[in-house]
């Protein structure tokens, strides 16, 4: 029953079900085909346009997208902006740097199909320019301190963005251009230091945009302020009592540099603390309770100076005036100044008024000094004074007295007393005041009416003259008062009588034997009673009569003088007269050395030489007059100068007695010289010597001459850039002339000469060079663009190669003047803009004294002339070249003639010259000439390669070693048949042989024979050297080939004893330093082992021969 209900249920439910889907399909069929029928007369759906991001005002330079949104069916859209299409198909437009012509209203619509929605709404976009940014300071105070003790202050930097607001914006910051980690639109310093002073600046981003950055605004931090605590008024002492009774001092607190701000104060000592913000402290009543040391500090906000130094109140008992006189003399004269004035000790720096007695002086009743300018005898009297402050008064100070009289007369004396004195004679000249004794005086003198500068109460004529003639008076002077003139005192200054000595003979010059009269002569004075004293040199003579009369002896040849007396007076000695007497020698004048050319820095001896006088003790003098520095010495040793030109003669003197002077021997001197030295070659080739040659002016006077290697020096940049090293065997050579061997790289040399004892050296010589184009591994020079001739304006690279990091190019040019320095060096590159001047040779030299390659540049400065390319380095023999001709501005050319050493080689429409394999015979001079007009000429150097001797030499060489094995091998199996007793003999002999037969030019000096020092060994080394000239010093080893040999022992049984080794070594030398060896060794190796017998050797060892034979070079190798 149960199972029944529930199946008729079941069947329901399923029949309810499929007949419900299939009305359902039946209604959805007919709402389709309804809907199909009513297609045509639905809308299609509106868009709608959106912002991403979504503001509608965006600044210039931001990025945003206009979205056009709808259903998600396969639509096309088109864009407007302010009505006038964009080209647009997609839902978006991306605006990537939006500018201010981006603004405007944006509308779109779709279309499926053929089918178009409505226009959207339109939304609106406004581009605007990037917003005002501006930086402020928040604090309240115009200046911010820096950080005292555990006190700062803070300050906040605020960056706003004026029209921007609302917007995300991060932030970015700098401090005098240096960032800032701060993001958000504050930088806030909490603890500010000297160090955060500066300009600050900001600039917002929002999305991918930047505005601008800020003006900078500026932050001071200055160091904290100083304070000060002053007194009101200034005084720093106040005195107790009651004259000070209700009077106030005020205690101040003053900041430097802190005007302006909010400040609070707090006081010590404590006490001051009632008022706490006051910067004033008012003291009522001064008593000396209130003495001590005050001081303060201030506070704004939270930050707290440092304490100001404390001030002292030091409060004492009132002080005692004194009065004073200035100047402080007891006795004043009428007429003078003199100052009265009040000193209060103890009382300085207060405001003092003063008080007078006798109460005329009260005029100015507030000065502490009274000034009377000019004082009269009613100025006598004594005076007291008194100060006040306010209501305060001194006690009076004691009275000190002034007396005023009138000024004394001065009297002028004479010491010694006479009005009459001699020329020469010393007087004193005295101004006396009576009754001015003590007092601080300065005089004045007069002559006449012509004033004495003098001061001093005495005037002193150490040497009197006639000037000194005259009437003397003085006054006295005391401050401003003066004396009155004293009476005129006389004084007359004769002339002193002054004797003369003269000679009375019959000849100017005077020789032994003669009468000669000596006379003394008093001028003005001869009716006078004289007696007379003589002197020769500085002993006395006996006569005294006026004349005195000898025949001359050379002892009496000296300086006669004379003076007279009379009375107790003495005249002065005359002047002294010389007595030569001449001796009948006559000196000569020698140089040494005897050159006559002298240069300046060289030491010459000028000497005088007496013949005739020898053992007698002269001394000299000398012409010319400068020589008289030693008057005394026959030799005068000049380190001569140009001044040091001139004739010089002599003559000798023994005691008084002379000779004649000298013939004149003239010295010339010329300026220290500089040789000349010359390089031959100047270009090196392969083996080439070079000759240096240093030329002297007067080659033949003695010069040794001294040769160096220029070594560049990049550090010291003297003006030498070398230093100079001496070559070997270079020091003081005899010949002018110096040949180095085997040169193969660009060098430089210097050579200077030297003469006499000790030696002078001339300067040294300009350094000359000598070049080579051969690139070497060393160091080397590459020029681009690679040709020999350029245009001016050309730019040319020049660059050194090599394992060093400094670097020169120097150029010796066309005038033949070396250039140092690069106009444009980069490291190692010289950079040149070309013009005529550029020309020359050029080459690298590097700090470690290196020489590069040397290479020619020429420089075309007509651009119509063609120049010819050619390589600059030489072309390694067999290697292809191509030589072409170019004008400035046409750089390829047809129809050019080319010439090789001045011969045509090549004129047809080819516009370059090409050699395919070059050979030494295309070396030389080359040049191009197309339309008439003709390069300059380039020399082309062709660089031979190595290589070993020629087949035919090498296949002579080999048949002669052949050869030679073939007897040693022959002499080998003889010897050992008997009993190798002629092994050395016959292989000395045939080496011998062989070697005279091969080279008969053997220097005998060369060949060794060397023999083994071991029993039964046989070495024989065989050297037939050809001498040549080596001194190049090449270690070059030649070519060697080595051949070895062995023999077999063909007897087998040998009772003999054998020797264990046998050598032949033999050497063939004919060649030079590129000569192929070749060496031969034979060797015989054991075939049986050796036995132990007793009393018998073992068996022969391994004999060898070695055979070197050295073949010559030929021409063109």
């Amino acid at each position: 029953m149960g199972h029944s209900l529930l199946c008729m249920m079941g069947f329901f439910l399923l029949s309810t079900v499929i007949c419900g889907n299939a009305e359902d399909n039946t209604t959805h069929s007919q709402d389709a085909d309804k809907s199909e029928e009513e297609q045509p007369t639905s809308a299609p759906p509106k868009p709608t346009v959106t912002l991403q991001p979504s503001w509608t005002q965006i600044c210039r330079g931001e990025t945003v997208t206009v979205r056009c949104g709808g259903e998600e069916a396969q639509w096309t859209y088109e864009w407007r902006r302010d009505q006038v299409n964009i080209s647009e198909t997609s839902s978006e437009y991306r605006i990537s740097r939006a500018t201010e012509s981006d603004s405007g209203g944006y509308s779109c619509r779709g279309r499926r199909g053929s089918s178009w929605t409505e226009w959207s709404d339109v939304t609106t976009l406004t581009v605007l320019s990037p917003p005002k940014i501006t930086v402020f300071l928040q604090s309240s105070w115009t200046q911010i301190y820096s950080l005292v003790i555990n006190s700062s202050e803070t300050v906040i930097v605020r960056c706003e963005i004026q029209g921007g607001e609302g917007a995300q914006w991060t932030y970015e910051w700098r401090r005098d251009q240096v960032n800032i980690s701060e993001t958000s639109s504050e930088y806030r310093i909490n603890r500010v230091t000297e160090s955060d002073s500066g300009g600050y600046s900001c600039r917002g981003r929002r999305g991918s945009s930047w505005t601008e950055w800020s003006d900078n605004i500026t932050l001071t931090v200055l160091s904290p302020p100083k304070l000060t605590v002053t007194l009101q008024p200034s005084m720093t002492q106040i005195y107790s009592g009651v004259i000070y009774s209700g009077e106030t001092v005020t205690v101040r607190c003053e900041i430097q540099g802190g005007e302006g701000a909010q400040w609070t104060y707090e006081w010590r000592p404590d006490k001051l603390n009632t008022p706490p913000t006051s910067n004033n402290y008012r003291s009522i009543t001064v008593t000396e309770s209130v003495r001590g040391a005050y001081s303060c500090r201030g506070r704004r906000g939270s930050f707290y100076t440092e304490w100001s130094k404390s001030i002292t109140l030091t409060v004492s008992s009132p002080p005692k005036p004194t009065v004073t006189l200035q100047p402080s003399w007891t006795q004043i004269y009428s007429g003078e100044t003199v100052t009265v004035r009040c000193e209060i000790q103890g009382g300085e720096g207060a405001q003092w008024t003063y008080e007078w007695r006798p109460d005329k002086l009260n005029t100015p009743p507030t000065s502490n000094n009274y000034r009377i300018i000019t004082v009269t005898e009613s100025d006598s009297g004594g005076y007291s004074c008194r100060g006040r402050r306010g209501s305060f008064n001194t006690q009076w100070s004691k009275s000190i007295t002034l007396t005023v009289s009138s000024p004394p007369k001065p009297t002028v004396f004479l010491q010694p007393s006479w009005t009459q004195i001699y020329r020469g004679e010393t007087v004193t000249v005295r101004c006396q005041i009576q009754g001015g004794e003590g007092a601080q005086w300065t005089y004045e003198w007069r002559q006449g009416q012509k004033n004495i500068r003098e001061t001093s109460n005495e005037y002193r004529i150490i040497s009197a003259t006639e000037s000194d003639s005259g009437g003397y008076r003085c006054g006295g002077r005391r401050s401003s008062s003066w004396t009155e003139w004293s009476d005129i005192t006389t004084l007359t200054v004769l002339s002193p009588p002054k004797p003369t000595v003269t000679l009375q003979s019959s000849r100017t010059q005077i020789y032994s034997g003669d009468r000669v009269t000596v006379r003394c002569e008093i001028q003005g004075v001869e009716r006078a009673q004289w007696t007379y004293e003589w002197r020769r040199g500085q002993s006395s003579i006996h006569p005294t009569s006026n004349v005195y009369t000898i025949t001359v002896t050379e002892s009496d040849g000296g300086g006669y003088s004379c003076r007279g007396r009379r009375s107790s007076s003495w005249t002065e000695w005359s002047d002294i007269t010389t007595l030569r007497v001449t001796v009948p020698i006559k000196p000569t004048v020698t140089l040494q050395p005897s050159w006559t050319q002298i240069y300046s820095g060289e030491t010459v001896t000028v000497r005088c030489e007496i013949q005739g006088g020898e053992g007698a003790q002269w001394t000299y003098e000398w012409r010319a007059a400068k020589l008289n520095t030693r008057p005394t010495s026959n030799e005068y040793r000049i380190t001569v100068t140009q001044s040091d030109s001139g004739g010089y003669s002599c003559r000798g003197r023994r005691d008084y007695s002379l000779t004649e002077w000298s013939e004149t021997i003239t010295l010339t001197v010329s300026y220290k010289p500089r040789p000349v030295l010359t390089v031959s070659p100047s270009w090196l080739s392969p083996g080439a010597s070079v000759t240096l040659n240093c030329q002297v002016e007067h080659q033949s006077a003695g010069w040794s001459f001294y040769w160096y290697k220029a070594v560049p020096d990049l550090k010291t940049y003297n003006y030498k850039s070398y230093n100079y090293e001496l070559l070997p065997d270079g020091s003081g050579t005899a010949q002018d002339s110096y040949i180095i061997h085997g040169q193969t790289h660009t060098a430089g040399y210097v050579c200077r000469a030297g003469r006499g004892d000790p030696e002078y050296h001339t300067d040294h010589s300009q350094p000359e060079f000598v070049w080579s184009a051969d690139v070497h591994s060393a160091a080397s020079l590459t020029v681009s663009p690679d040709r020999v001739q350029h245009f001016t304006s050309d730019s040319v690279s020049l660059t050194c190669e090599g394992n060093f990091t400094e670097w020169r190019v120097r150029k010796f040019s066309e005038d033949g003047r070396l250039y140092s320095d690069c106009r444009r060096m980069t490291g190692s590159t010289c950079n040149i803009k070309t013009s005529k001047s550029d020309t020359g040779v050029y080459w690298c030299e590097s700090g470690s004294g290196e020489f590069s390659s040397a290479v020619n540049i020429t420089v075309q400065n007509d651009g119509n002339v063609p120049i010819l390319v050619s390589p600059v380095h030489p072309v390694t023999e067999g290697a292809s070249v191509s030589l072409s001709c170019s004008l400035k501005r046409k750089k390829i050319l047809s129809n050019v003639f080319f010439y090789h050493n001045d011969k045509l080689i090549q004129n047809d429409t080819r516009g370059e010259l090409k050699i395919s394999a070059v050979s030494k015979s295309d070396e030389g001079f080359y040049k191009c000439q197309s339309s008439g007009r003709e390069s300059a000429q380039s020399w082309m150097s062709v660089k031979i390669t190595g290589r070993s001797s020629s087949p035919v030499w090498l296949m002579v060489g080999l048949v002669c070693g052949v050869s030679l094995i073939i007897i040693l091998l022959l002499l080998l199996y003889r010897c050992r048949q008997s009993k190798y007793s002629c092994f050395t003999r016959s292989i000395q002999s045939e080496s011998h042989s062989l070697g005279s037969s091969t080279n008969h030019g053997v220097n005998q000096d060369e060949t060794h024979v060397y023999d083994s020092p071991h029993y039964g060994t046989n070495h024989i080394y065989d050297s037939v050297t050809q001498v040549e000239d080596n001194r190049n010093g090449s270690d070059e080893h030649p070519d060697v080939t080595y051949a070895l040999i062995e023999l077999k022992n063909f007897e087998k049984k040998r009772k003999h004893h054998k020797p264990e080794q046998s050598a032949v070594y033999s050497e063939v030398k004919t060649g030079a330093a590129e000569d192929s060896l070749m060496y031969a060794e034979v060797k015989r190796p054991k075939k049986e082992k050796a036995k132990k017998k007793a009393g018998k050797s073992s068996p022969a060892a391994d004999a060898a021969v070695y055979s070197e034979v050295t073949l010559g070079s030929f021409p063109g190798q």
